[in-house]
């Protein structure tokens, strides 16, 4: 039987159920989950927000090929007052290094919050400085190369506080809380690859 899971993976939680020293794992979190369910990618141990796990190997495999490019959405805390001319550098694309590499990023959707979004607070919180002011940005991009969203607000000058995966496609983690998840049924699926409205 094929299951889903969307889990909002709290800060400092490795995507994965082994135990590595003493950091928090999934299995904190998944105590009676069947052993042949599995998170579908990864989200660093300092990022937070949506993860999804499954058993479903075609899922798997749709959401990892970069054939099938999917939209992920990320709502990045930066520090600094974030520029209008930043903002379009990164819906262009940007130079960042992949394994010692240039690589250019494909267009991204990058906007700049009015105001704050109502997010859950972080345990710990990040270091706040008054003299220095933070943005908030929401950033869509349909590729994931390791530690992206990080490399693409510091190749701009605005180098990432606090990063959440808000959503993939139209599938989000609105109104969960850190540490919690919700099951689903398969009729999501068509969701994580169609734009949101």
């Amino acid at each position: 039987m094929q299951r889903y899971f969307i889990f909002y993976k709290p800060f400092q939680v490795l995507s994965q159920f082994s135990a590595e020293g003493e950091k928090k794992t999934l299995a904190d979190y998944f105590a009676d989950i069947p052993k042949d369910i599995y998170p579908v990618g990864r989200l660093d141990y300092d990022s937070e927000g949506m993860l999804l796990l499954t058993n479903d190997k075609s899922l798997t495999n749709q959401l990892l090929n970069p054939a099938f490019a999917h939209r992920r959405t990320y709502w990045v805390q930066v520090e600094g007052a974030i520029s209008q001319q930043a903002i379009q550098q990164l819906c262009k694309g940007v130079e960042i290094n992949i394994n010692g590499k240039l690589y250019k990023t494909k267009s991204a959707v990058a906007t700049l919050f009015k105001e704050a979004p109502i997010v859950p607070d972080r345990n710990p919180p990040i270091r706040y400085r008054k003299d220095i002011p933070t943005s908030w940005i929401s950033l869509t991009l349909t590729e994931g190369k390791n530690r992206q969203v990080r490399k693409m607000t510091a190749s701009v000058g605005f180098p990432t506080l606090r990063l959440i995966r808000h959503s993939i496609g139209q599938v989000n983690i609105e109104g969960m809380e850190p540490g919690t998840f919700k099951e689903t049924d398969a009729s999501f699926k068509d969701l994580l690859f169609t734009k949101a409205v």
